[in-house]
Order: C-alpha cells, then sequence, then structure tokens
C-alpha cells in the first residue's frame, strides 16, 4: 500500500508497484489501481474505486466514488464521470471531434492547435465492453450503454442504447429491469431503492 499525500490530507489507496500515478494526481481513500495504470497529473480520482489493468487516466479527468474501470480502459482529458459509474473493459472516450496530427501546413499540432471537447457521464450508469463514446455527449442517470457501441449522442436518463451509431432501443431501471418507457424507469429505480 502506498500512501499518498494531497494538500494537508491523508489519503490511503491501493496502489500496484507497476502503475504509474503522478504526485499530482488526488486518490480518494479505499481506492485500489492495478497493474499498469497509468494517471496523469491533476486527474481526481475518488473513493472506494477500482481501476482495472492497464487503464489510461489522462491530466485533469474527475472520476467520482465507487466507480469501477474495467481493463485497459482509456479515459482522456474533457471527462467527468460520477459516483456509481461502472466503466466496461477497452471502453475508450474521446475529446477531439476533428483529431488530426498536423495542421494544414505540415507542422506538428499542439496543445494550443485544437479544443478539447466535453463528456459527462453521469450517476450509476454503465458502459459496456468495448464501447466507444465520442466527445461532446452526456450520458444519463442509469442509463445503459450495450457492448462495442458507438455513442455520438447524448443518452438520455435510464436509456438503453446499442450499436454504430448507437440508437436508444428503451430504458432500464437501476437494476437494469427493461421498462417501456423513462418514467416507469424511474419509478422502478425508486422502488429498487436508487438515489
Amino acid at each position: 500500500m502506498r500512501i499518498l499525500v494531497t494538500g494537508e490530507r491523508w489519503r490511503m489507496a491501493t496502489i500496484h508497484p507497476t502503475a504509474d500515478v503522478s504526485p499530482q494526481a488526488l486518490i480518494g481513500e479505499g481506492t485500489r489501481i492495478w497493474a499498469n495504470v497509468q494517471v496523469r497529473e491533476r486527474a481526481q480520482i475518488g473513493r472506494n474505486c477500482i481501476i482495472g489493468r492497464n487503464c489510461y487516466i489522462e491530466f485533469d479527468v474527475t472520476i467520482g466514488d465507487n466507480v469501477k474501470i474495467q481493463n485497459n480502459a482509456s479515459l482522456y482529458v474533457g471527462l467527468m464521470v460520477e459516483d456509481g459509474v461502472f466503466i466496461g473493459p477497452h471502453v475508450i472516450f474521446t475529446n477531439d471531434k476533428l483529431p488530426r496530427a498536423i495542421n494544414p501546413d505540415g507542422s506538428l499540432k499542439s496543445a494550443t492547435d485544437w479544443h478539447v471537447g466535453k463528456t459527462h457521464v453521469r450517476y450509476g450508469a454503465a458502459i459496456g465492453a468495448g464501447a466507444v463514446i465520442v466527445t461532446g455527449v452526456t450520458v444519463g442517470r442509469w442509463a445503459m450503454v450495450g457492448s462495442g457501441s458507438v455513442v455520438t449522442k447524448d443518452v438520455p436518463d435510464f436509456g438503453l442504447v446499442v450499436g454504430n451509431p448507437a440508437h436508444l432501443i428503451g430504458y432500464v431501471s437501476a437494476t437494469g429491469v427493461r421498462c417501456a418507457s423513462a418514467e416507469e424507469a424511474a419509478q422502478l429505480s425508486a422502488q429498487e431503492g436508487a438515489i
């Protein structure tokens, strides 16, 4: 176990010896970071999170409490993940809608040659294995993104999306029960004890 000092507060987290965690990152108490993970400067990871093997968390990414991120996920600058989110293996969050390595004059692009897109994953959402989340979208509360989907537009609260591009095929409650509408999913979620 490695003890990280962040400002005047002590936070204890379990960090695998092969992980590369910036001393400028903030890691919450009880979080476990596994082998070959890279956490960049100013990333903020909440309490009791699990960060699986080979994940990449870029600078300034914000992750809430009780988040599970499976192996090989890539989280890039511009991303905010709220509490209780599940991110499956090999999920990719993009942050540039017009990616290029060079400018029209052939010069290498720098940080000042593009605008960081913003992506927001809300409370309790689940993103299946191999999904790609294109920058600029919000994945709603308790929403579910099917494995292999490419999300190019917002997903509503309790929405269930699949495909490439991802499209809405229904709604799910907090426990994943299929529902006919968002209202039914919200009501059932309340009965299930969701907050």
